[in-house]
Parts: C-alpha cells; sequence; structure tokens
C-alpha cells in the first residue's frame, strides 16, 4: 500500500488591502471609483498610470493621510512614505523629517545624565537610534549632512536620499516610494537599484524610471477602469502593451475597410435601384397607364429606394460607431502626429569650438581639467556628471550666456532651443492657444493652429487655459508643438533632465520626436534607458 502524499500550501500573509475604494479630491471631482487592491507580504509592485491617473493619491490613502468618501483599506503595519514633493518639509530639521528628532533628544538627555522616565519612555529602548542614523546617511553619501540643519538648506536630490535614508532607520516593513529616482545623480540611482533587489519589505514604487520599474516583478497599471495586473516587469508589460496595441489597430484597419465596403455597398444598391426604377418607370410610360397607377408605382419605388438607403444607412452607422469606440481606445501616443522639420545646416558642420575652457563662480574653477571638445551639427551628446559638477553652466557657456574664465570657445550661427527643468521657454501668463501662437512664422492660418493643437491633445478645452495650470507633461507636449508650428526647427535641441516631471506616456512622446527630429541634440540626463532609446552615441563627461 501506497503512503499517502501531503502536500502543504503556504498560506500567503496579506501586507495592503483595498476593497470597493472610492475617492474624490477636495473640490469633489472623484478621481477614481471602486478601486481593489491585495498586496501580499515581500512582495514589490510598480504602479504606473499616466499624469493625473491617482497614483501619488492612492499611496496618501495606504499612509491614512488622505480620507476616501466609501470603501475598505487596511494595512498590516503603518508604510513608511519616501514622498515625490519635500517643500512641506523644508522649516523641519533633517532629524524632524525623519521623525527621529524626539528619540535623538531624548537619548541625548539619558547621556547628559537626565535619566528620567519620560525620556527613556521616549527613547523606547531604541539606544542604537544615533548609530543607525549615522549608518544610513552614510550609505547615501550624505555624511556631510547634520541632523540639526534645515531641510530646506539641501539640493532635491539631498532631500530624496534623506528620505531613502530613513528606510535604514525605521527598517519598516511596507515602504512606499513615490518617483525616488528623481533628482539622484547615476551613483545614487545605483545605490538605490540595489536596495530594490535585495529588499526584504512589502514595496510599492510609483516611477517613471524604466531601469528602476524593470528591478519589479509585478506592474499594477492604474486606469480610469481601476487596477490593471502584469505578471512580469516593465518590459514584459510593455511588450503585452504592443501586443493589445496592435491588435487594436488591426481591429480598427479592419472596421474601416469594412466602413468602406458598407458605404461602397449602399451606394451601389442605391443606383441599381433607382436604374430598375427608371426602366420601370419608361415601361410604364410606354405602356400609357393612368396617371393615378403612375402615381402608385412612383410612391412604391420611392418606398422601396427608402428602405434599402434605411437598411445600408443603420449598418453604415453601426461600423462607425464600432470604428468611434475603438479610435477613443487607442492610446495617446498612437493618437498624436510628431512632425519636427529637421535643421537646415549640413551635417557635420563645426558648431561649437572649445579649447582649454574653465569657468569659475568663484575664485576655483568648475572642473579640474580643462575642457576641449567639438560639437557638429547632426550628433546626439550627452553630459553627464554628479549633481553640482557645472552641467548647467556648460550649457551656458555653449549658449554664449556665460564667457570662459580661461581658455576659448567659438561658436557658429545656429537656431538652438534650451528646454529647462522648470520649462522656461512657455510664458505662464500666456493661454495654450497664445503659446503656441507665438511660434507661428505667419505660415499657418488660425484653424492649422488649433489642428496641430489637437493632434498634441490639446483639444479645444485647453485653448483657453493659461499655461500655468498645464503639468510637467503637458508644458513638454505644448513646446514640441509650438517646434512643429515653427517654419523651420531649431538646428540645436538642448533639454536638460527631460524626463523628470513626465510620466511614461509623455517619455514616450517625447522619445518619438527626438527620433524624428535630425538636427544636433544635446541632453542632460540620467535616465539611461531614455538615453538609449534616443541613441545618445557621445558622452561629454564633467
Amino acid at each position: 500500500m501506497k503512503a499517502a502524499v501531503i502536500i502543504h500550501f503556504q498560506k500567503k500573509e496579506i501586507m495592503l488591502f483595498l476593497s470597493d475604494v472610492t475617492y474624490a479630491h477636495p473640490n469633489r471631482d472623484v478621481l477614481f471609483v471602486d478601486i481593489n487592491l491585495i498586496i501580499n507580504k515581500h512582495e514589490k509592485i510598480a504602479l504606473i498610470g499616466n499624469n493625473g491617473s491617482g497614483k501619488s493619491s492612492l499611496l496618501k490613502i495606504l499612509t491614512g493621510d488622505l480620507t476616501i468618501l466609501s470603501g475598505q483599506v487596511k494595512t498590516d503595519s503603518k508604510p513608511y512614505y519616501v514622498p515625490q514633493i519635500f517643500g512641506q518639509f523644508n522649516h523641519y530639521t533633517i532629524a524632524r523629517a525623519l521623525g527621529v528628532d524626539i528619540k535623538l533628544s531624548a537619548l541625548q538627555n539619558i547621556l547628559n545624565g537626565q535619566v528620567t522616565e519620560e525620556n527613556l519612555l521616549k527613547l523606547n529602548d531604541d539606544w542604537a537610534i544615533e548609530e543607525r542614523c549615522k549608518e544610513a546617511l552614510m550609505h547615501w553619501n550624505l555624511q556631510s549632512l547634520d541632523l540639526n540643519q534645515p531641510m530646506d538648506s539641501l539640493s532635491g536630490g539631498q532631500k530624496t536620499k534623506v528620505f531613502l535614508a530613513g528606510i535604514m532607520i525605521h527598517m519598516p516593513e511596507i515602504v512606499l516610494l513615490d518617483e525616488p529616482s528623481n533628482h539622484l545623480d547615476i551613483m545614487s540611482r545605483e545605490i538605490l537599484y540595489q536596495y530594490i533587489r535585495s529588499a526584504t519589505n512589502t514595496l510599492i514604487v510609483v516611477s517613471h524610471d524604466r531601469t528602476l520599474l524593470n528591478l519589479l516583478p509585478k506592474v499594477f497599471e492604474l486606469g480610469k477602469q481601476g487596477i490593471n495586473v502584469y505578471g512580469g516587469n516593465y518590459d514584459f508589460y510593455a511588450g503585452q502593451k504592443q501586443i493589445e496595441s496592435e491588435a487594436l489597430n488591426q481591429d480598427i484597419r479592419n472596421r474601416e475597410k469594412a466602413f468602406r465596403k458598407a458605404r461602397e455597398v449602399e451606394r451601389e444598391s442605391i443606383e441599381r435601384q433607382q436604374k430598375l426604377d427608371a426602366r420601370g418607370k419608361k415601361k410604364q410610360e410606354k405602356a400609357g397607364l393612368p396617371k393615378i397607377s403612375m402615381n402608385t408605382l412612383k410612391n412604391n419605388a420611392e418606398k422601396s429606394t427608402a428602405r434599402i438607403r434605411d437598411v445600408h444607412t443603420e449598418k453604415v452607422g453601426s461600423i462607425a460607431q464600432d470604428l468611434s469606440q475603438l479610435r477613443r481606445e487607442l492610446s495617446d501616443t498612437d493618437k498624436m502626429k510628431v512632425d519636427l522639420d529637421n535643421s537646415a545646416l549640413h551635417s557635420g558642420k563645426i558648431l561649437i569650438d572649445a579649447t582649454n575652457m574653465n569657468y569659475g563662480y568663484s575664485t576655483d574653477l568648475l572642473w579640474d581639467n580643462n575642457l576641449t571638445f567639438q560639437i557638429t551639427s547632426g550628433e546626439r551628446i550627452v553630459i553627464s556628471g554628479s549633481n553640482g559638477s557645472g552641467k548647467t553652466t556648460l550649457i551656458k557657456l555653449i549658449l554664449a550666456e556665460l564667457e570662459p574664465q580661461t581658455g576659448i570657445i567659438e561658436r557658429a550661427d545656429f537656431r538652438s532651443v534650451y528646454i529647462d527643468q522648470d520649462y522656461s521657454i512657455i510664458n505662464n501668463d500666456l493661454s495654450v492657444y497664445k503659446q503656441a501662437e507665438m511660434f507661428n512664422a505667419g505660415v499657418l492660418q488660425e484653424h492649422e493652429i488649433k489642428i496641430r493643437l489637437n493632434r498634441f491633445l490639446f483639444t479645444k478645452n485647453y485653448w483657453d487655459k493659461p499655461c500655468s495650470t498645464l503639468s510637467g507633461g503637458e508644458k513638454m507636449r505644448l513646446i514640441l508643438c509650438s517646434l512643429t508650428i515653427s517654419n523651420q526647427a531649431p538646428d540645436m535641441i538642448i533639454l536638460d533632465e527631460p524626463t523628470n516631471n513626465l510620466d511614461i506616456r509623455n517619455i514616450e512622446i517625447l522619445t518619438a520626436a527626438i527620433n524624428q527630429y535630425e538636427g544636433t541634440l544635446l541632453i542632460i540626463s540620467h535616465d539611461q534607458h531614455f538615453l538609449k532609446e534616443i541613441n545618445a552615441e557621445r558622452v561629454i563627461s564633467l
């Protein structure tokens, strides 16, 4: 007799649970309805979705910072949250922002002899808190910072790293990260990636950094219909979306073909019936039928033609409705038509020739080694370096906004557009339409400008909106739209951290536009995935 085989199934421990959650902004605009979410212990999740879909709000619901209209939210332990925006902490010290100021103060008091019940209660037996803080800051290369210094004295990258260091300090079971690689240089991103790889915490990460997203084994896509789950990393998700997109485009082509065929059949059927009616009328006239009979036959013929027309109109209308619905399901990237003109300069023309160039804002020069390089028309060049290495200064030297303190720089005559992180090229006081019109060299009529705006997803509702109300992604799209309105594309486009404020959809739109452009491109970016996709071929390293 064979022994029975007993199989033990390991029960998964749920760490985060959302059931039928509905949330509305304070102005009562509903953001999402009946959202459901289950995340198990040790799972690592990428949460993606277009700007405005509610990713950051969902994280704040999980932390308890936002109140839902209805539904149920459960977390097994208090999540540790690394926000995307840090301005609300500017008046805090680093210790207070990290939530360790009370413990550190109590520890210091105890070490100074104030061994009171109150101090012991505040410390809560966490005698290693000071040591953990030092180790965590050192891990993120922040050892030069004092825990008592104000947050507003830090750069954007340092603020991000302070909150990331908090993970090592607090050792939470659940970690929520909102765009954690924003403002981080390449070295700091590598530390972040290593944490993601080795983490045993339950993780939810909101990010547009595709290198980071590929380290997470599951993707949750937040959209108008709720959350769709993809059982693979971002590359797997992108592949599935591509399959869905190709299938949708094939459906659209099939319906377009069916629509044309139905219209053709409709026309042929009506023409055939009209010919039959005309022949019948001639026979009736030859036969000399009474007028009343002729009118009866004429009415019957008209009714017959009308019935045929109604049948075909219904069929054509049904196909047209299906086609319209399918087109609405197209991604915004597929709907857009990006068509940047090429530079008028011939490829290979020397635009910048710098020899032993350097610059300093005080007595010290920025770069240990003077810079010698050329930039020729048609090149795609990355300006790389850690935070504070002088990348923006180099851009200003190239654009003649600064002159070198040592060495020389020779500049050819060329037209350039500099798109900085604040999108300063856009006048926030203008409406969307007026901003686009500023780039019109007088060639396009008003309706043609509006057609271009529609192509870049700026429908009629946007035309009178002030540019100050636009998101980062919308501003980038408006700049691209404006460049297509201009009579001649710039000879050089300079992009300073272009993907920092963009969601994945807008990064794809920007990538498509850049890959069509054949002028000179200078890019400051730490986004290696983006640089690979636009075929950046050369690096000026600072």
